[in-house]
């Protein structure tokens, strides 16, 4: 992705927002007994999360699949994020699916609240990461 620098920042920040917004509707949604929106929310804000990563590092983010598959190749394997890090989000994008294209699965309350917490400090872990990143690149910027 050949993005300018300041291009680059502003598109992590949109996607970081959408993460924001995201995350404000799960309490909402889970009052309300929605599991399978509540799984489709919480995946589709660590993807987004996942994605400022790969923007702000130089990387396309792609398809969805293919975001999974980077954020392995990419910072588990490289030891950023721990393996069950990447299983977990491995996980969450099947419950997804199964929630929004398969009518034969009800995603289960249980299934969505072993999941969230570790989602949600993965998120904010990912959040750490992008900071650290951009404090970095300042740093180099005027040394």
């Amino acid at each position: 992705m050949s993005l300018k620098e300041e291009d680059r920042k502003v598109i992590v920040t949109l996607e970081l927002e959408r993460v924001d917004k995201l995350l404000s509707q799960l309490d909402t949604l889970q009052k309300a007994g929605l599991w399978d929106i509540v799984a489709n929310r919480l995946y589709y804000a660590l993807f987004h999360t996942v994605s400022a990563m790969l923007i702000s590092d130089h990387h396309e983010v792609g398809t969805h699949r293919g975001a999974v598959s980077k954020f392995s190749l990419y910072y588990v394997k490289q030891g950023f994020f721990s393996r069950e890090e990447g299983r977990l989000y491995s996980r969450l994008q099947s419950l997804r699916e199964d929630g929004d294209y398969n009518c034969a699965i009800d995603v289960s309350e249980s299934e969505v609240e072993e999941k969230l917490q570790p989602t949600l400090k993965l998120i904010e872990k990912i959040k750490g990461y992008i900071e650290q990143e951009h404090k970095a690149d300042t740093t180099k910027q005027y040394d």
